[in-house]
């Protein structure tokens, strides 16, 4: 059998079930799609893809591509659209299979619907690689996955200590031949920018797996995260975990599995405990977005909860460019632009201020963080958005976080803003139109 396998948020040899099926081949054709249109405005202004993301992803690219070469493979990336680009490649190569990870997301499932359109007589399968549980082990149908975080962790830990086994799938030593070495367009894709010198993230799986050794077992991070995990500015404070995760550089699996083992040899305490609680509410989004489809993108949100906001052009862009009358938030925004990071609570704190004080929808906040964050993830992302907005899942409704109290709690000496108050860019390039518990790892 001749199978093409199409990464996507899977860019690791360990614990990856779908490539471990994709082996079971004659040959096998590694490919990874840019799709141009990832670069170009969208309809709140922003793009799918930003500076930060991209070089993190070229890094995660090319780190995975060393390991394939390892196993004589290559990636083959191809800079098209792949309802185009992966018809071709099936075509060239007379393939009978096609291999991907399930994904989140109305534009990912799209896409696989309309190549399984174009290519009715190729085999086509998902593989569950994003989560820690597979749908089959939940304990409820996705359907019927709870309204909130409180009732599906709930669920989950009355199964057991925390849930099911989790059993992380063995790392490939050998696959498939590739067919040949075929020449790809790589060449088009987009410049790879320089990276910051505030806050560098490095892409790939070797990258991301010595991180999760380094908190856990090189210094002990993880004994106190629960405590450190709502500073502002320090690398430390929290794992960095999340670019990896959302890449698929790392399995969330994996971080599940370490937690453990580092819990049986040291201590297992309120903050490993955490870090494991975080891990669940990025399964829980994962799955509310495969439940809610298309809801996750709308105004009124899954709740179908309509709220009057008007879309304010010059709030928008004062925002963005870390330029409103707020301290905080102006110090966060900077941030976010020149390092494609913000900490869990900065991320609480702008988007409150987004929705409350500035008044405005919030999807062009999810819109602006889509296109700034390296550790972008459309689930986590809309979901927490939604949840803030009040349209989500929070039972709670609308919250708003009051910025000078939450300012003199967490950056009681002003340091924070020092630093990053006085670093805005240039303007942010907008087309302004004057119109009538956020958990990362």
């Amino acid at each position: 059998m001749k199978t093409l396998y199409w990464f996507t948020r899977d860019l690791r040899m360990h614990d990856n079930a779908a490539l471990l099926a994709a082996a079971r081949s004659d040959m096998l054709l590694c490919v990874y799609v840019v799709d141009p249109r990832w670069f170009a405005n969208g309809p709140f202004q922003c793009r799918a893809m930003g500076e930060h993301r991209w070089r993190f992803l070229w890094q995660s690219l090319t780190d995975l591509e060393r390991s394939l070469r390892a196993l004589g493979q290559r990636l083959h990336i191809a800079f098209g659209e792949p309802e185009q680009a992966l018809p071709g490649l099936v075509h060239q190569h007379s393939v009978d299979r096609v291999i991907r990870s399930r994904q989140p997301g109305t534009i990912e499932a799209q896409q696989w619907q309309t190549l399984q359109q174009k290519l009715p007589n190729t085999l086509f399968q998902e593989f569950e690689t994003l989560s820690l549980y597979t749908e089959g082990s939940l304990p409820m149908p996705v359907s019927e996955l709870p309204g909130t975080f409180s009732q599906f962790r709930k669920r989950i830990e009355k199964q057991g200590d925390r849930g099911p086994d989790l059993l992380r799938i063995r790392t490939l030593t050998a696959l498939p031949p590739p067919p040949g070495f075929p020449e790809d367009n790589r060449g088009e894709c987009p410049p790879i920018p320089e990276p910051s010198s505030a806050l560098t993230f490095t892409g790939g799986e070797a990258a991301g797996l010595a991180r999760l050794q380094e908190y856990c077992f090189g210094n002990h991070s993880i004994a106190t995260y629960k405590e450190t995990r709502n500073a502002l500015d320090d690398w430390e404070s929290s794992s960095k975990f999340s670019p990896w995760l959302a890449n698929g550089s790392l399995s969330a699996r994996e971080v599940a599995a370490t937690i453990e083992d580092y819990e049986r040899q040291h201590t297992r305490n309120d903050s490993t405990y955490w870090l494991w609680f975080e891990l669940l509410w990025r399964e829980y989004f994962y799955w509310y977005a495969l439940k809610h489809g298309s809801h996750l993108f709308r105004r009124d949100g899954v709740q179908r909860k309509h709220r009057q906001v008007t879309f304010y052009g010059h709030r928008f862009k004062a925002w963005c460019e870390g330029n409103t009358q707020y301290p905080i938030v102006n110090a966060a925004m900077n941030q976010l632009r020149e390092t494609g990071y913000m900490s869990n609570r900065a991320r609480q704190l702008v988007a409150s201020c987004f929705v409350h004080e500035l008044e405005l929808d919030w999807r062009y906040g999810a819109a602006w963080f889509e296109q700034q964050l390296v550790d972008y993830d459309v689930a986590s992302n809309y979901g927490n958005w939604q949840y803030l907005a009040g349209v989500g899942a929070d039972p709670r409704g609308l919250r708003q976080f009051n910025l000078d109290k939450q300012a003199q709690q967490y950056d009681p000496d002003g340091a924070f803003v020092e630093r990053w108050q006085g670093r805005s860019s240039q303007p942010v390039g907008l087309h302004t139109v004057d119109a009538a518990d956020w958990p990362i790892l």
